[in-house]
């Protein structure tokens, strides 16, 4: 199926997408990075899957969430009748189940099940037994997924399969549940009491951003998604729940997104502390302090869900990946690259939990300060840059533009909370970094900024030079920046990140148009007074949400097809963000800028 027919579901510790055609096709367990998971995604049918749908083709198929929740209900309607297949994740905490109930809407309609598990990226077949209460155990090295139904289900070709007909009023509730293999299996659980704390936890959840104005139903999705992100153990936030969803259908360019990245900080405590979640924006920023811990020049640009640093990446042979492309990538190899700007995300985002009230403490600061004497050695180096180019070491614009965010921020914090800091030394090197950047990123012929000092080759980052407060958005030179991003980087009326066949960033092919920059665009548009344009672009960005409402990382145009990894968190992000900058109260434009929306 293509990417956009599918929908997420998840209980804050795991997730799973689930298509259109009632097929579960993605599923990690017991986290987001764990290879104890189904993989039919990025693989083919025989790799892992579980699929409840009618034997005969539906006529119909309709699909929502629950109100505001992340209870999933599919509605297959056929020649027979119509049944409507209710999905969810409960939070028990002590195991992860997937609950799947057919529920009887109209007529006699008859059903199949299929379940396919395959663990360890498809690579693993369990043994399956059935044990004296009539469960169904596969184990299969540390990992047990559990069975539960009423439904009879018999093996058959290394599947377990079943058929049964459904009649209106009736229900057919199946429970997968995961557990180790060396306990006892993971104790039942009521599925009716599951589904009405299910309900009762997103809706309360989703209560809590209370607006009802514009955009308010698309912001709450967007932010259920950014919760259905988060390792609730840690607070730590995953850019992704996949791996290796092409940003160009058959091509190479597959990474791995099951992590945490400092890159989206910033935005992230923003969406959240100005959509009301301050709970969940701090347990984010005290994971970002236990990440970053340590020594400095160890710090990393990604982690895992609980501050795992080593993320080695390998390649998954036998699965055929998404489409073809390929390779399917497990692991992210731009863990170890060297990437200028997280340590201006790192100083802005403290500095705004400060601002927001999240306050701050002296263990905090005190590694802030080692952080900033470190940056103070390398701020003059090439790096990979915000893109994680796997070519050449460059002096990325960006990245010396957040190198001056950086110290900006740390002087901001120390001035406002009168915190002992060398703000003198700090103003010399903020000063002589803003010199730098005007001097050897601008190119006067082109009028715009560019990707790299000495470059002519244009790249969507700069557009955030207004919005970390880099230059007004008066300054000529911004101006003319989004004037060369209009002319040269817009595609079909959303943004390109950069000419990936122009630029040697070591990787070959092409991709689609990055929907976070689109956000970003919306975000300047408001920034010089042209809030027709940000409105436009922002609905059209809303009209490439799926029917559940999810965005992926990217989309293509000629194809009106999603791409990337799905559903992406800074996608949402971006949503949220650029929603409050239009129409509500709070605006983080004016929050990172400093400069008021016109």
């Amino acid at each position: 199926m293509r990417i956009e027919d599918y929908a997420i579901i998840g209980d804050c510790g795991t997730a799973a997408l689930i298509g259109r055609n009632g097929s579960v096709d993605w599923l990690c367990w017991p986290r987001f990075d764990s290879r104890a998971c189904f993989s039919a995604l990025i693989g083919n049918v025989d790799n892992g899957r579980w699929l409840i749908a009618p034997r005969d083709d539906a006529t119909k198929v309709t699909r929502r969430y629950l109100d505001d929740t992340l209870v999933l209900e599919t509605t297959f309607e056929t020649r027979d009748g119509a049944v409507t297949l209710v999905d969810f994740m409960p939070q028990r905490g002590a195991a992860s189940d997937l609950v799947r109930i057919v529920k009887g809407v109209r007529g006699r309609v008859p059903m199949r099940v299929e379940l396919v598990i395959r663990l360890d990226y498809g690579s693993v077949v369990p043994c399956v037994t059935r044990l004296s209460d009539g469960t169904l155990q596969a184990i299969a090295g540390p990992d047990m997924l559990v069975l539960r139904t009423h439904c009879p289900l018999r093996g058959e070709n290394l599947k377990t399969v079943g058929d049964f007909t459904i009649a209106e009023g009736e229900t057919m509730p199946f429970v997968l549940s995961y557990g180790v293999s060396y306990r006892d299996p993971p104790e039942a659980i009521d599925w009716q009491t599951a589904l009405k704390n299910t309900i009762s936890f997103w809706k309360d959840w989703s209560q809590r951003f209370p607006d009802d104005g514009p955009y308010a139903g698309e912001m709450r999705r967007s932010l259920m998604v950014l919760k259905a992100l988060t390792y609730l153990p840690t607070g730590g936030i995953v850019a992704a729940p996949t791996t290796s969803l092409p940003e160009q259908l058959g091509g190479a360019r597959n990474w791995d997104y099951r992590y945490c990245w400092l890159r989206d900080a910033t935005f992230t405590l923003l969406a959240l502390m100005n959509s009301g979640y301050f709970d969940e924006a701090g347990r984010w920023r005290d994971w970002l302090l236990r990440a970053i811990a340590g020594m400095p020049s160890q710090v990393q640009i990604m982690y895992g869900i609980t501050g795992t640093r080593r993320l080695d990446e390998w390649e998954v042979p036998w699965l055929d990946g998404y489409e073809g492309a390929h390779p399917v990538r497990i692991g992210n190899a731009a863990s170890n690259q060297l990437q200028l700007d997280i340590y201006g995300e790192i100083m802005d985002a403290l500095h705004m939990a400060r601002c927001g009230g999240l306050g701050g403490n002296e263990t905090a600061w005190a590694l802030q300060i080692k952080l900033l004497e470190h940056l103070e050695t390398i701020w003059q180096d090439p790096d990979e840059g915000i893109w994680e180019i796997r070519g050449p070491k460059q002096h990325f614009t960006f990245s010396k533009v957040m190198a001056w965010v950086a110290f900006d921020r740390a002087i901001k914090s120390a001035e406002k909370d009168k915190l002992t800091a060398p703000i003198k030394k700090w103003r010399g090197l903020r000063d002589k970094i803003h010199a730098q950047i005007c001097k050897k990123a601008y190119d006067s012929e082109l009028g715009s900024f560019t990707q790299s000092y000495g470059s002519r080759q244009l790249d969507s980052s700069p557009l955030l030079m207004a919005l970390v407060g880099f230059l007004p958005p008066t300054d000529h030179r911004i101006q003319g920046t989004v004037h060369a991003i209009e002319t040269s980087l817009m595609r079909d009326g959303f943004v390109r990140r950069y000419e990936t066949d122009l630029t040697e960033d070591g990787l070959p092919g092409s991709e689609g148009v990055f929907l976070a920059c689109s956000f970003w665009l919306a975000d300047t548009y408001l920034l010089l007074g042209r809030r027709e344009d940000a409105r436009q672009l922002f609905e059209r960005l809303l009209s490439l949400r799926n029917d559940v409402g999810l965005l992926s990382e990217e989309y293509d145009t000629k194809r009106c097809r999603m791409l990337g990894n799905f559903p992406q968190a800074l996608s949402h992000i971006g949503l949220i963000n650029t929603g409050h900058n239009l129409i509500r109260r709070e605006k983080p434009a004016e929050q990172r800028s400093g400069h008021k929306l016109k």
